[in-house]
């Protein structure tokens, strides 16, 4: 008798799984849909938000002196506020991006022993009332300050109540925007771009400058974009820390401060610049920030 053949060629095979139920897949289960209706509890709170967050500045454009606007706006002392308004908020801006896009690299890039000190340090100007950052200023930088009297005993630079003080009274209170905004955006950048640059002989500073800043820019540009308008409108370690006069360290939110008192319908002018400029700081970070997902 000869024993059965039991080898199997690849048609057999073939044939086989053929026959064999196919196993499905388990079907994912479709995600609950939120009903159309929205509970009243909710509802209420909501909208007492919504006109308590719009009604001041329906007010504002409402109360404003539409006709004797261009008479307002064009008075010289409104244009020098405004001027060294853009003047400084644009430096503030730059030193900004000097020294919080470094920070923010080493943040998210590096790890070291008091990373979430350092970073809880840079976010504390967010949180810090403004007068108090200008006392801490001048504390630091007033010529009797720390490094304020090495400064000007030794190079004679004093910067409270010059604009040069202006200028960093903003850096301090706008800088944790643009590092916040940059950090984030590094965290989400694939870091083996820089590991492969690095491995082409590459030094760090290389594969940064060629590599992870192109990715990082729209990141960058929407945090100096923030950077700029929290500068543009800082009032309290300004007038704190450089003090208010006209032409010098005057900017536009101390302008306002001013006009209120003795001229209210030119405080709503100035208002109304600086919020048409705020308005445009959203428009410009629709796309990033307040697309509707």
């Amino acid at each position: 008798m000869t024993e059965p053949d039991t080898e199997t060629g690849p048609a057999e095979v073939l044939e086989d799984t053929r026959r064999r139920p196919r196993t499905s897949r388990p079907r994912p289960r479709p995600r609950p849909r939120l009903r159309a209706g929205v509970p009243l509890p909710l509802l209420l709170p909501a909208l007492g938000g919504l006109v308590f967050l719009v009604l001041p500045l329906v007010a504002l454009l409402v109360r404003a002196p539409w006709r004797s606007l261009p008479d307002q706006l064009t008075g010289v002392a409104v244009w020098q506020a405004l001027r060294l308004s853009l003047i400084t908020a644009t430096a503030a801006t730059a030193v900004a991006l000097v020294l919080g896009v470094p920070l923010a690299w080493l943040l998210a890039r590096t790890r070291f022993p008091g990373r979430r000190l350092v970073r809880a340090l840079v976010t504390l100007p967010l949180v810090l009332p403004p007068v108090v950052g200008g006392v801490a200023l001048l504390l630091a930088l007033g010529r009797n300050g720390i490094v304020g009297r090495w400064l000007d005993s030794a190079f004679g630079v004093t910067l409270p109540f010059t604009t040069a003080g202006v200028v960093v009274a903003e850096a301090f209170v706008a800088m944790p925007f643009l590092v916040i905004s940059v950090e984030g955006t590094l965290r989400a950048a694939d870091p083996r771009y820089e590991e492969a640059a690095t491995t082409l002989g590459a030094s760090r500073f290389t594969a940064f400058r060629r590599v992870t800043l192109p990715m990082v820019a729209p990141g960058v540009a929407a945090g100096a974009v923030l950077a700029w308008a929290r500068a543009l409108g800082e009032f309290g370690a300004t007038i704190t820390f450089a003090g208010n006069f006209p032409g010098r360290t005057q900017t536009m939110p101390l302008s306002v401060y001013l006009a209120l008192q003795s001229d209210p319908a030119a405080a709503i002018a100035l208002s109304l610049v600086l919020l048409a400029v705020s308005i445009a700081v959203l428009a410009g970070l629709r796309d990033r920030w307040m697309a509707a997902s």
